[in-house]
C-alpha cells in the first residue's frame, strides 16, 4: 500500500513540474507585430541553422501592433511567450512599465548604438524604419512639398493629405511620440488643424501608399518601407523627411523584450541574438527595406539611409504612458472624422 502511494506522489510531481512553466526543450514561442510575410522566413531560417523549433504567434493587419500585446498583458499572470518581437519600442516599454519583460543583454547588441537599447535593458532596438512624408510627384512639384509636420494643416493642402487611423499601429506610436514632445495643448491643437483641413482617415499605411500613389490626395504621412514599396513598384512617388528644421523625423526601431518568468529563456536568448545579427538585418533591408542599425551593415540599394537624417528626440517611458492616456481623445478625433 505505502509502496502505491509513493508511485502517486511521484507521478503527481512529474505533472505539476511539467504544468507549471518549465517549458519545452528545444521550442521558443515569439509573439511579434512585425508583418508575417517579413518575419515568418527569418523564423524559419532560425529554425533551420539551429533546430530550435519556434512557434509564433503575429498579429492581423486589422489588430496591429495592438493583438500580441494584449495578449501578452492578459498573460501576465501564466506567460506563454518567451520572446516579444515588436515593430516598435513603445509596446515594448508598455510591458516594461507593466512589469512583463525582464532585463537582458543579448551580445548582438553591442554593435547597436546605445539610444535604441532601453536603459535598464527591458529591451533592445535592431533593423528600423521612419516616419516619411510621401507625395504623388504628378500632382506637386517638389519645391511645394512640405518639410514639416506643422505644414500639413496649411489651406493649400487642404483635403489632401491623408494618414492611417491613429489608433493602430505605427501611426499611434507616432502620435503618442508627438504628444510627448510637444505637449497635450499644442499636440491637439495640431491635430484639430488638421481635422478642421479635411484630412483623409486612411485604413493602414498600406492604404496611405495606395490613396497617394493613384492621386486620390497629394500627400500621405507613412513608414519608409511602405515608401520604398512603392517607389519599387513605379508608383510617381517622392519621399521627405519631415522636422529637419524643427522636431526631426521619427525613427521606429524593431525591438526585442524578453517576458519574466518565460517557459524558455535560453532559447528565447539565442533567438534575439540571431534576429539582432547584422547577418538578419541585412536580410531585412532586402525584404523590407529596414534600415540596419549596427554600424558597419551593407544598406542595399535603393533602401534609405539614416546616416544623414535628424532623428526625433523621443523619451520612451513618456511616450508609453501618453499611447495609453490619448486613446480616448484619438478615437473620438477619428470618430468625428469618418
Amino acid at each position: 500500500m505505502k509502496e502505491k502511494l509513493y508511485k502517486i506522489l511521484a507521478l503527481l510531481l512529474v505533472t505539476l513540474s511539467t504544468g507549471c512553466g518549465g517549458g519545452n526543450e528545444g521550442e521558443v514561442v515569439v509573439y511579434t507585430s512585425v508583418d508575417q510575410v517579413f518575419a515568418e522566413p527569418i523564423l524559419h531560417d532560425f529554425e533551420r541553422e539551429t533546430g530550435i523549433k519556434v512557434k509564433a504567434v503575429f498579429d492581423t493587419e486589422e489588430t496591429k501592433s495592438t493583438g500580441v500585446l494584449n495578449r501578452l498583458i492578459a498573460e501576465a499572470n501564466n506567460p506563454q511567450c518567451d520572446l516579444f518581437w515588436s515593430g516598435d519600442p513603445v509596446r515594448a516599454n508598455v510591458l516594461k512599465q507593466k512589469g512583463i519583460s525582464q532585463p537582458f543583454s543579448p551580445e548582438a547588441a553591442q554593435t547597436i548604438p546605445g539610444h535604441f537599447i532601453d536603459e535598464e535593458k527591458h529591451w533592445t532596438g535592431f533593423s528600423s524604419r521612419a516616419r516619411v512624408l510621401i507625395y504623388n510627384k504628378d500632382l506637386l512639384p517638389a519645391n511645394q512639398v512640405p518639410t514639416s509636420i506643422f505644414d500639413l494643416t496649411k489651406e493649400e493642402y487642404r483635403g489632401k493629405v491623408t494618414v492611417a487611423n491613429p489608433l493602430f499601429g505605427t501611426t499611434s506610436f507616432h502620435m503618442a511620440a508627438i504628444f510627448a514632445a510637444l505637449g497635450d495643448e499644442q499636440a491637439k491643437k495640431w491635430l484639430d488643424d488638421l481635422k478642421a483641413n479635411n484630412v483623409v482617415i486612411a485604413t493602414s499605411n498600406g492604404d496611405v501608399k495606395k490613396r497617394v500613389a493613384n492621386g486620390e490626395v497629394w500627400l500621405g504621412l507613412t513608414d519608409t518601407d511602405d515608401a520604398n514599396e512603392a517607389m519599387k513598384e513605379g508608383a510617381p512617388i517622392g519621399v521627405v523627411f519631415l522636422g529637419q528644421q524643427d522636431i526631426g523625423t521619427l525613427i521606429i526601431p524593431n525591438t526585442l523584450s524578453l517576458i519574466k518568468g518565460s517557459p524558455n529563456p535560453e532559447e528565447a536568448q539565442r533567438l534575439a541574438n540571431y534576429l539582432m545579427s547584422e547577418e538578419t538585418q541585412l536580410k531585412l533591408a532586402h525584404s523590407s527595406a529596414q534600415m540596419p542599425l549596427s554600424k558597419g551593415v551593407e544598406v542595399p540599394e535603393g533602401v534609405f539611409s539614416l546616416d544623414k537624417v535628424k532623428p526625433m528626440r523621443v523619451d520612451y517611458d513618456k511616450s508609453s504612458k501618453k499611447l495609453e492616456e490619448i486613446q480616448p481623445y484619438l478615437k473620438e478625433w477619428v470618430e468625428t472624422n469618418m
